[in-house]
């Protein structure tokens, strides 16, 4: 399965996504593609300092990032797209309308997760199913009071402690989606 997370310049939000998602998933991590890209990124830029200290501090491994301009074959090889904001899931599809079923909000992805019955995904076996699922049923959980509390607040040129906040919450987040990832692989 392909995992793509996706920010602005894929050199804070999207690889720390991507690197504590691998983390979380630990052994499991190698029955997946983890990668980002970013809707403005310079392609080869190494990770913001600051955002490669959170993911260190979180376990992942920033040092061999280099970010990567998000185009329509990188969107649409993605079984599940992980987004920062929803602006990067509306980027996202219409590079790959496709992509639409499969694109969620980090935070969004985890919030469906949280609001299903426990029988909604008991016959839900495989990471693609997942997401078919997660999907479907997006709808039937109630969305957030304010739409922007699905997305992550962009960190870069920030203070220490917007990183820690931004890298906790995403951190948050992916420990809920690699524990539903872990169950069905």
């Amino acid at each position: 399965m392909r995992i793509l997370f996706v920010c602005s310049g894929n050199i804070c939000r999207s690889p720390l996504g991507a690197q504590v998602l691998e983390a979380r998933l630990g052994p499991a991590a190698s029955a997946h593609v983890i990668e980002s890209a970013g809707t403005i990124a310079d392609d080869g830029a190494v990770m913001d300092g600051a955002a490669a200290a959170q993911s260190a501090r979180l376990g992942g491994s920033p040092d061999a990032h280099r970010s990567r301009y998000l185009t329509e074959q990188i969107a649409a090889s993605a079984d599940l797209v992980l987004t920062a904001e929803r602006s990067h899931r509306a980027a996202t599809v219409q590079l790959a309308p496709r992509a639409s079923k499969r694109a969620f909000t980090i935070k969004q992805f985890a919030r469906v997760l949280d609001g299903l019955e426990p029988g909604d995904l008991a016959d839900v076996h495989t990471p693609e199913a997942l997401v078919e699922r997660v999907a479907r049923l997006r709808g039937t959980v109630p969305p957030p009071v304010d739409p922007a509390a699905d997305d992550v607040d962009d960190p870069y040129r920030r203070s220490e402690s917007t990183h820690v906040r931004v890298a906790d919450e995403i951190d948050a987040a992916l420990t809920t989606i690699a524990d539903a990832l872990r169950a069905v692989s």
